[in-house]
């Protein structure tokens, strides 16, 4: 009973997108562009479909509010994934804790079927107490991880240096609330109180804006101005967004796998020795 998992389609800006409609793609009705892959009976949607809630109970396993209250153990994951062997995915990861300690954000880059590329931070901000902005601009340039527009993680494309990079692959866009309690709050030390659920996720305002999958990548590359992301003012951030990045990156940021160097025994993968922009 300790790993029900839970997956809802959900949304975001991208290069792919496994989706069945064009640029601007979404409706904003969870009803219309997205479906349940698991325990329908755990997931509320408003009236008007703007508003989708996730719940976890023990029997069960954009914009985000989280679990509000103790939330030890209890993983939050907003995601692109290619669910191909060799899958490429861009992963938003809450991780719940204790009350009175801060949410930890972490965020993951799979490219090729490899990962090992994890970032963490301490949220600025209390994210149960309200919905916040989550986004990822996926072009050919760089991928950017935002948190109300603010840039916290950037993965430039160095293909032509060999870095893996997600180029070729189409990806869907996916939300869950589950059980993570062996590894998310203080290493798996704390484990989920199920005396304090269900607990709770919400969802609300999202955006697709993407190239629409027809069985060619180099369709979702060329140039097009309904491929609006690969313009050349998207190549790197601007001088605003650099200045938040740096912001975030020295008084937010708790794990780089760039500097774990025990993790990798002082082999470091080589993307952590390029420019970032």
């Amino acid at each position: 009973m300790n790993n029900h998992y839970y997956k809802m389609i959900i949304s975001l800006v991208g290069l792919m997108a496994q989706i069945s409609v064009a640029s601007v793609v979404s409706t904003g009705d969870f009803n219309k562009d997205f479906f349940v892959t698991w325990s329908p009976s755990h997931v509320n949607t408003s009236d008007d479909g703007r508003t989708r809630s996730l719940k976890l109970d023990q029997e069960s396993d954009m914009q985000i509010k989280l679990v509000p209250g103790y939330s030890a153990g209890t993983v939050v994951a907003y995601y692109l994934s290619s669910d191909q062997p060799n899958r490429d995915e861009l992963d938003f990861e809450f991780l719940g804790n204790v009350i009175g300690e801060p949410y930890i954000l972490q965020t993951n880059v799979y490219a090729d079927g490899f990962d090992d590329r994890e970032e963490r931070i301490n949220l600025w901000f209390d994210p149960t107490k309200d919905f916040h902005m989550y986004s990822i601009l996926w072009n050919l340039h760089q991928i950017v991880f935002m948190v109300d527009w603010i840039p916290i993680r950037v993965y430039r494309n160095h293909a032509d240096k060999g870095v893996a990079f997600p180029r070729w692959q189409p990806m869907g866009i996916k939300s869950s609330l589950w059980n993570g309690d062996s590894w998310a709050t203080h290493g798996g030390r704390e484990k989920i109180d199920w005396s304090k659920g269900p607990f709770i996720a919400s969802f609300r305002n999202y955006k697709i804006d993407a190239c629409v999958w027809k069985g060619n990548a180099r369709f979702c590359r060329a140039d097009s101005s309904k491929n609006w992301w690969n313009e050349e003012r998207f190549s790197t951030l601007t001088s605003i967004q650099r200045r938040w990045f740096k912001w975030v990156r020295k008084y937010h940021m708790i794990y780089d796998y760039c500097q774990d160097n025990q993790r990798f025994q002082n082999n470091l993968p080589k993307e952590c020795s390029l420019p970032k922009y």
